[in-house]
């Protein structure tokens, strides 16, 4: 895999240990977490994380233009690890209640590798890396 570059950053507060990531539209409320640190469906991921006891530190990375050298924490833990369909090419990161929201543009519409990876697994999860790529042709 190619080195990785930050493109985004955001401190999201949230009210339920649940923050959810993927397409700009609505999450299906098909998504149930259960007892997992994470649960995804074809277009959204869901990840379990502290609620009500500070910010959730969320960063963005993505394939650099040119050789880049920071890219996501090697210590954290992968929770998820697939493919998700972008409609609009943009990612959105948010809390359930839909009270905090950001988005940010990865390419073209279509589908996109995503990795999720979390600094501890489970409801004590307080910082969030995201990595996007475009799947190789």
């Amino acid at each position: 895999m190619r080195s990785t570059v930050q493109v985004a950053g955001v401190d999201i507060y949230v009210n339920h240990p649940v923050l959810h990531l993927g397409a700009t539209d609505w999450v299906p409320v098909s998504l149930a977490l259960e007892a997992a640190p994470a649960a995804s469906c074809d277009t959204h991921v869901a990840v379990r994380v502290r609620a009500q006891r500070g910010l959730i530190k969320v960063r963005l990375f993505t394939q650099p233009q040119a050789s880049e050298t920071e890219g996501p924490d090697p210590e954290f833990t992968t929770v998820f690890d697939g493919s998700l369909l972008l409609p609009d090419g943009r990612i959105a990161v948010g809390d359930v209640e839909q009270l905090t929201r950001f988005v940010h543009r990865v390419g073209d519409r279509g589908e996109y590798n995503v990795r999720v990876a979390v600094d501890s697994p489970g409801p004590d999860a307080g910082a969030i890396d995201i990595t996007v790529t475009r799947p190789s042709k």
